[in-house]
């Protein structure tokens, strides 16, 4: 039998899809704009899929949001050893909850939320002298560390099959310096994690020379057409080529030599498409996400409306393999799998497989 601890940040991601580039300090923002929780269903997700494997599993966790809920949703009669101190959850309860897995004597602890979730998973495991593994389950805005499944599924999967370990790193970012454009990165902890490559990469940043692709980009730019320019420095290049001052890690809205929309939430990119529409998106390097990781603005209700430009270096390609999905919308990750036409230069194009 194998028991696992299971905790759910319930507001992480949040602020992803209201345009906010994260949640920290900015829960109540996020509800005025109309956000919704992200990390529950992403949960109940993992969850489904650990059962799936039909492994003998005693399910510990904490009580309501935190865990209890989604668990009992999907079937699982779970342990619960204790719940959160207020309506409120915040970062001491899922370092309490990790405290009361570890008395349990858990072989693991699957986590639901971002990195900040993930820094304080690692670190009460640290503090308490375990090397207990963790896998996170992916519902932040930005997800930089190593220790998260690709999506899901994956970790729920990973979480009942895996046999082996090895080390990962946890990093986080400054929220308030990347809502100003600025990407700091920080290693906040090394973690114990299940071995697998079906574990998303540490985001790398930058690299590579991406001029002749935002020249090539810009010439072929249709009057009419409505372009929604994703967060990134390789989309960046671009929106310097077509002229404009653009959002460097939020999402912009382009048409007709001008930004109809600057650093725009899902529902402001939405009302802003047109007839005819396209999304022009970099991979995250180290990782090859396209949708679902840092552009949650870009929601499933864009992409549908919406072709999909991918723009990338070679170098980017030979490191990532692959191409990623994780919408959160399981037919529309669906329909976008399959082979993608790169932009890699002026004119030049490569397929990439998206899986």
């Amino acid at each position: 039998m194998r028991r696992i601890g299971f905790v759910v940040n319930p507001i992480a991601g949040m602020g992803g899809r209201v345009g906010l580039k994260g949640t920290d300090g900015k829960v109540e923002e996020a509800r005025a704009r109309g956000a919704e929780m992200r990390a529950p269903p992403r949960a109940r997700d993992a969850l489904g899929a650990l059962a799936d494997t039909e492994r003998d599993i005693e399910l510990v966790t904490y009580g309501g949001v935190m865990g209890a809920d989604q668990a009992q949703a999907v079937g699982f009669d779970p342990v619960v050893v204790g719940k959160p101190a207020a309506e409120e959850t915040n970062a001491t309860d899922t370092r309490d909850a990790v405290a009361a897995f570890l008395d349990r004597g858990v072989d693991m602890i699957l986590f639901v939320g971002g990195d900040g979730t993930a820094v304080d998973v690692a670190q009460a495991v640290e503090s308490a002298d375990k090397t207990v593994p963790i896998l996170g389950v992916p519902a932040g805005v930005k997800v930089y560390s190593e220790v998260f499944g690709v999506s899901p599924e994956a970790a729920g999967h990973i979480a009942g099959t895996f046999e082996m370990t090895e080390a990962a790193e946890v990093n986080d970012i400054d929220e308030d310096d990347y809502r100003e454009g600025e990407v700091n990165t920080e290693l906040r902890a090394l973690a114990t994690v299940p071995a697998t490559d079906q574990r998303q990469a540490s985001k790398q940043l930058g690299g590579g020379s991406i001029e002749g692709i935002a020249e090539g980009f810009a010439e072929e730019v249709t009057p009419g057409t409505t372009y929604v320019l994703a967060p990134g420095s390789t989309v960046g290049t671009i929106t310097d080529a077509l002229g404009v001052d653009g959002t460097p890690l939020g999402v912009d809205v382009y048409r007709d030599g001008e930004l109809v929309v600057e650093d725009g939430a899902a529902d402001d990119i939405l009302a802003a498409l047109g007839d005819e529409n396209v999304i022009v998106v970099s991979p995250i390097g180290g990782q090859g996400f396209i949708f679902g990781r840092g552009n949650q603005q870009i929601s499933p209700a864009v992409i549908r409306n919406a072709g999909v430009e991918v723009v990338a270096s070679r170098r980017k390609l030979d490191d990532i393999g692959v191409l990623r999905v994780d919408t959160g919308d399981e037919e529309l990750d669906g329909s976008l799998r399959g082979w993608q036409r790169v932009r890699v230069g002026r004119h030049e194009r490569r397929l990439m497989e998206v899986v």
